[in-house]
C-alpha cells in the first residue's frame, strides 16, 4: 500500500532537499504544501513537476481554512519544514514568525489529533537552546531551552506546543534540532550563500561583529538522511539533535570560501553585529548516532564545493536571462 506524506515548507530550502531526497530514495508519494513567502521559491520545486509521487498545493498553514484543503487524504505523516527562519527580519518584525511557526503547527497538530495523519514531525532548531560559551560542551536533548531573539522564541513556542500534545493528548509527535544548514537552493540572504553571490560579483562581505561567533554546520542533505530515518525509526514522543561536528568561526567559514573561490580575503568587511547575536551554537548528535545509526557524510569542504559549483550555475543562468 502507498504511504502518503505531507510535507510543509516543500519550496523552501531544507524542505526542498528533502522532497527531493524521497523522490530519489523512497517509495513515498508527497504533497507539498507552502505559502510562498519570502523563503519559498518555484525554482525550488520544478524538477518535482513531472513526478507521478508528487502534487504541490498552494496553502499558508497559519491558514486552517487553506490548510483544510489539503486533507482530502489521510498521511502517513506531516514532515512540519514550514517556517519563518530569518533572524534578521524576527527583530524588525516578528509576527509573521509568531503566526507561521507557532499558530501554523497548532493547525497541523489539531490535525493529526482529528486523525488526518497518522504522526508529525516537528523541525526545528539548535537556536531554541540560546547561546553557549567557548568552553561548554555542546547542547543536549535535555538542555534547556533558552531563545534569544525573536525567530528562535517563536521556535521554542512550537516545539513546547508540540511536547504538551504528546503529553496530553499521547499524540505520536517526534522533533528534530539541527545546526546551521548550508547547500544548494538556500535563500540568498543566509550567511554562506551571501559569501558565495557577493564574491561572485566581487562585492563587499559584511560579517558581523568580530566574526568569531561559532556555528557548526551540516550540508542539507546530511540534514535531510537523518530527518528520513528520523521519520522511518523514530520513537514517540523524542527529540533527535543532528549536527554537522563543524564548528568554525564565521570569519572562517567567510576566509574558506574566498580561498576556494580564488578571491581576495580583503572583500570582507566588519559591520555592526545583530541585536542579541549569540556566541556559539553546537549540538551532542550521539542520540541520533547510537539509536538510529545516523551521521553526517559530507565533510565541509566537500559540502562547500558542491554549494559554490550550484550558485556559480544559478549566476550563470541568470547573467544570461538578463
Amino acid at each position: 500500500m502507498s504511504k502518503h506524506l505531507l510535507v510543509t515548507g516543500g519550496a523552501g530550502f531544507i524542505g526542498a532537499n528533502f522532497i527531493s531526497q524521497l523522490l530519489k530514495h523512497s517509495n513515498y508519494y508527497i504533497t507539498n504544501v507552502d505559502a510562498f513567502t519570502y523563503a519559498g521559491k518555484i525554482e525550488n520545486i520544478c524538477e518535482f513537476e513531472n513526478s507521478d509521487r508528487y502534487r504541490f498545493i498552494k496553502c499558508d498553514i497559519a491558514n486552517s481554512t487553506e490548510l483544510s484543503i489539503a486533507f482530502d487524504q489521510k498521511y502517513e505523516a506531516i514532515i512540519n519544514f514550514a517556517a519563518e527562519s530569518h533572524v534578521d527580519r524576527s527583530i524588525y518584525d516578528a509576527l509573521p514568525f509568531i503566526q507561521t511557526n507557532v499558530y501554523g503547527t497548532f493547525n497541523l497538530l489539531q490535525m493529526v489529533v482529528a486523525g488526518k495523519a497518522n504522526k508529525m514531525i516537528q523541525i526545528s532548531t539548535d537556536e531554541v537552546y540560546g547561546s553557549l560559551k567557548p568552553t561548554d560542551p555542546p547542547f543536549t536533548e535535555e538542555t534547556a531551552l533558552a531563545p534569544n531573539n525573536p525567530y528562535s522564541a517563536s521556535k521554542a513556542s512550537a516545539d513546547l506546543l508540540v511536547r504538551s500534545y504528546y503529553q496530553t493528548h499521547q499524540l505520536p509527535v517526534i522533533i528534530t534540532r539541527c545546526s546551521n544548514n548550508y547547500g544548494p537552493r538556500q535563500h540568498g540572504e543566509k550567511f554562506i550563500p551571501k559569501i558565495i553571490l557577493n564574491a561572485l560579483s566581487n562585492k563587499e562581505i559584511p560579517v558581523y561583529g568580530d566574526g568569531l561567533n561559532i556555528r557548526d554546520w551540516i550540508f542539507v542533505k546530511d540534514h535531510c538522511r537523518a530527518v528520513q530515518m528520523v521519520l522511518e525509526k523514530g520513537k514517540a514522543g523524542e527529540i533527535y539533535n543532528i549536527g554537522g561536528f563543524e564548528e568554525k568561526t564565521n570569519l572562517e567559514i567567510a576566509m574558506a570560501i574566498l580561498m576556494q573561490m580564488g578571491k581576495d580575503s580583503r572583500l570582507i568587511a566588519h559591520v555592526q553585529d545583530r541585536k542579541g547575536h549569540d556566541r556559539r551554537y553546537a549540538v551532542d548528535s550521539s542520540k541520533i548516532k547510537k539509536t538510529l545509526g545516523w551521521k553526517p557524510i559530507v565533510p565541509l569542504r566537500e559540502g562547500v564545493q558542491q554549494t559554490i559549483n550550484w550558485y556559480k550555475q544559478r549566476h550563470k543562468r541568470e547573467k544570461v536571462e538578463n
